[in-house]
């Protein structure tokens, strides 16, 4: 009897061990990686929270919130510990988080608020002082003239709060007659070929284009391309965000006026520290006070701020931080 009670004993012991070391699982819902910054997000991710000691099930939906949805069931069945979302529809996604609250699983929003739930963290840059800032340094160079506003799709949260940033600067002028919008479009794709219609179209209809601003730099890069084949290369001011390799080249080539770099590596290591905080049933918030409202509740939230890079400062910022290489820049 003795020795089955030391056997029960050695394998009670295992079973309590190994328990308090099991890895935290953190699901990560992503709309895409086509775009160059996400798969940069998605790793930087991974490895804090590998770091931290946890793993990570990467799941991209390829811009489809239906497709997402079913992956973020596949991943609640699979019995993950925190859901983190990129969603590819703030709506849609909210339907995610209910469901995930069904099953006592938190959920954190990466980059994109979900509206309308409740949702337990958001971390995020400024994206209304981002849109500010693209306004300012345009309007600072060109304070009279006519405008084209690209936005993203509404069904992204990011996209009326950067129209809310652009309008908080432009609206005054506006109102003194100053500067005129030819153009305020939301597309339904973050993508060159929304940038490049909207653009085209302004010149095919004779419009005269003094700057344009873009809610990403794959919008942004669509426009100059349908500038190009005016060849009015150069000749519109244009301000797009994400510092994409490109967008970085093209500011350098004289093409594109600025970018705005976000802190990546600020997002994704914040996010991952948070999610495993939440994964482990620990409170993320560390008493922070900052909320945003998503049309439910005040989230707790972390929101970082952008950098304006331009010609001047390409080489001080995005390449001295590493976050891209001079010899893919100037080669």
């Amino acid at each position: 009897m003795k020795h089955i009670n030391v056997i029960f004993g050695f394998f009670l012991l295992i079973f309590l061990f190994s328990g308090c070391n099991t890895k935290p699982v953190v699901g990560l819902l992503m709309d895409t990686i086509e775009r160059e910054r996400w798969a940069k997000d998605r790793d930087l991710f991974v490895e804090k929270v590998n770091e931290l000691g946890g793993s990570v099930i990467v799941k991209i939906a390829d811009s489809d919130p239906s497709v997402q949805f079913q992956q973020a069931l596949d991943l609640i069945n699979e019995g993950i510990d925190v859901l983190v979302i990129i969603p590819v529809d703030k709506t849609v996604a909210a339907g995610i988080v209910k469901t995930a609250k069904k099953t006592r699983i938190p959920v954190l929003a990466y980059d994109r608020l979900i509206w309308d739930c409740d949702l337990d963290f958001y971390i995020s840059t400024d994206n209304i002082q981002i849109g500010e800032k693209q306004a300012e340094f345009l309007t600072k160079s060109k304070p009279e003239g006519n405008y084209a506003l690209i936005g993203g799709p509404t069904t992204d949260n990011n996209s009326v709060q950067l129209y809310l940033g652009w309008m908080n600067v432009l609206q005054p002028l506006i109102d003194k007659g100053d500067i005129n919008i030819i153009s305020n479009t939301f597309v339904d794709k973050w993508q060159p070929e929304e940038g490049y219609k909207v653009v085209k179209g302004l010149l095919d209809k004779g419009e005269t284009i003094d700057a344009i601003i873009a809610g990403n730099d794959a919008l942004a890069s669509g426009a100059i391309q349908a500038l190009h084949e005016r060849e009015m290369d150069g000749q519109v001011l244009i301000a797009g965000q994400d510092a994409d390799i490109n967008a970085i080249r093209n500011i350098v080539f004289g093409n594109q006026t600025i970018t705005v770099y976000k802190p990546l590596e600020s997002l994704a290591f914040n996010a991952a520290i948070a999610a495993v905080k939440m994964a482990k049933g620990k409170d993320p918030t560390d008493n922070m006070s900052f909320t945003v409202n998503n049309g439910h509740r005040l989230v707790p939230a972390i929101l970082l701020e952008g950098q304006i890079v331009n010609k001047q400062n390409v080489r001080m910022t995005v390449i001295s931080e590493g976050f891209v290489a001079e010899q893919e820049v100037f080669e």
